[in-house]
């Protein structure tokens, strides 16, 4: 497939979801309400090998920035974060990656525990429109800011 073709793929199904919580969040989220989004740590450079999902995924981070500002149609006090995970551990990269190095792969269930703790603990949320990398390696998973 062309270029072109890959990346309006991905721009729909990608970029398309966040957009859509964006608008769901400006509509239904509360006052100091939380929304997140996801983006991806490999996307802050280049992807040559995976154009599509760059562009898609560096919209995403853009949108993050955009909902962080004043009047971007978010609730007051409302704070938006982006994930940036390198492979989250799910089945389906678990199928198509078979032979990767799972111990570099984050847990669902941190980025669960994560999300839990930002929602029940608004003072451990990081800054608005923050990207939140985050980077597993010998099975430890750590976040960083951006």
């Amino acid at each position: 497939r062309s270029v072109f073709l890959i990346k309006q793929w991905y721009q729909r199904r990608v970029r398309g979801t966040s957009v859509i919580s964006a608008n769901v969040a400006s509509q239904h989220l509360k006052e100091g309400g939380l929304l997140t989004l996801t983006g991806a740590e490999p996307c802050l450079q280049g992807t040559s090998f995976m154009i599509g999902y760059g562009l898609s995924k560096a919209a995403v981070h853009q949108l993050t920035a955009s909902l962080a500002q004043k009047n971007s149609g978010l609730p007051e006090g409302a704070v938006v974060h982006c994930i940036l995970p390198k492979t989250l551990d799910t089945p389906m990269n678990r199928k198509f990656m078979a032979n990767a190095d799972f111990s570099t792969w984050t847990p669902m269930s941190y980025v669960a525990e994560m999300f839990t703790n930002w929602t029940e603990n608004p003072s451990s949320r990081h800054p608005n429109g923050a990207l939140v990398k985050i980077l597993t390696k010998d099975n430890v998973t750590e976040q960083t800011l951006v």
